[in-house]
């Protein structure tokens, strides 16, 4: 394998896919220090991952504890530093069964879910004060049903696009970006339109913007939860890589513009769920035979604007959410992942 000399975007590997998808009688979670262990290991001719991009909660950080506790996040931040890697964009616990509550939801819900953004920032903000931090984003959802948003679309639109606009000032106290996640398991961002409109009616690009993950996007195309915004047909032949790749470029020219957060994954075009987590795109490993995408060459999709790297993000990572622990727990997993990463950075990335 010939790599490039470039240097950025910095690689990471997600330590969540250790948590989402865990428990509630699935299979156990994976420690953080075993998930650091793993991703500090992965070695691919001499390069290895940069850093980790983090989940705010249980079992992996007692969210609380760190607001109440400085010595909390000092803890993780050694956590990183003693395996030579930094923390990039972390995870705040947005949803009701971790203390939050839905973006569309009632006053309480809101409060609940803006009290877990503020969290959130915190522990954010102090990583990147104590230098473990150097870029990343707080990253969100509506942390609603798409059925229940379907009750009252525009409603609920107008209140999820709220919530984030106050979820925007907590961040800007903070000196923080908000990425905001779409899937199609979130209510008012389960389609690419609707993503799109909720950023527009939202209107604050420089503490909002949008995590692409390139298993969940690939579901957008489809339309699947949103038929009525399909470019794809359910039923489309992947073999016709023409048309594929032209609803790509409509979908990427729609959601760069806002992408300030990557990830680099994988995609069979079906869907997957585990433990309390709902279905959404499902994440492959990088070297299924079944994935839809070329990794390398449909990043670039995300990462060039008219050709030339948007230097804009400055970390990718990788996200293998709900993978089987066993998957987990095998060094070529990582190693596989790894290179995968290296491809798109000697593509698509740039020497600084």
């Amino acid at each position: 394998m010939t790599q490039s000399n470039n240097t950025y975007p910095k690689l990471h590997n997600a330590a969540w896919p250790g948590v989402v998808g865990k428990g509630d009688g699935g299979e156990p979670p994976i420690g953080l220090d075993t998930m650091l262990d793993l991703t500090a290991a992965a070695e691919v001719d001499g390069a290895r991952f940069d850093g980790f991009d983090l989940f705010l909660f249980l079992p992996h950080i007692d969210i609380d504890a760190a607001v109440r506790d400085d010595a909390v996040i000092k803890e993780l931040a050694e956590k990183a530093q003693s395996r030579g890697l930094v923390i990039g964009t972390v995870v705040a616990p947005i949803w009701p069964p971790t203390g939050g509550g839905a973006a569309m939801g009632t006053d309480k819900d809101q409060r609940q879910f803006l009290d877990q953004v503020k969290k959130g920032c915190h522990v954010a903000e102090r990583l990147r004060r104590l230098g473990v931090r150097p870029h990343g984003a707080v990253r969100i959802d509506s942390a609603s049903g798409v059925d229940p948003w379907y009750e009252d679309p525009e409603g609920n639109q107008r209140r999820i696009a709220d919530t984030f606009r106050e979820a925007c000032h907590i961040a800007a106290d903070h000196g923080e970006q908000l990425a905001a996640e779409g899937e199609i398991c979130w209510g008012g961002m389960h389609s690419w339109r609707r993503m799109l409109q909720l950023l527009e009616m939202v209107d604050r690009p420089e503490v909002l913007g949008f995590q692409a993950d390139m298993a969940h996007t690939l579901l957008y195309l489809l339309g699947t939860n949103a038929p009525e915004d399909a470019i794809l047909p359910q039923d489309f032949d992947f073999a016709d890589q023409e048309r594929f790749d032209e609803a790509y470029k409509t979908l990427t020219d729609a959601l760069r513009p806002w992408t300030i957060d990557f990830h680099v994954a994988q995609n069979d075009a079906t869907v997957h769920g585990s433990g309390s987590h709902d279905k959404t795109g499902r994440h492959c490993l990088a070297t299924d035979p079944a994935g839809k995408l070329d990794i390398p060459r449909h990043a670039a999709y995300w990462l060039r604007d008219g050709g030339e790297p948007t230097r804009r993000i400055k970390h990718i990572c990788w996200d293998g959410c709900m993978f089987p622990n066993d998957v987990m727990m095998k060094e070529e997993t990582w190693n596989d992942i790894l290179r995968a990463m290296l491809a798109v950075r000697d593509a698509h990335g740039w020497e600084e």
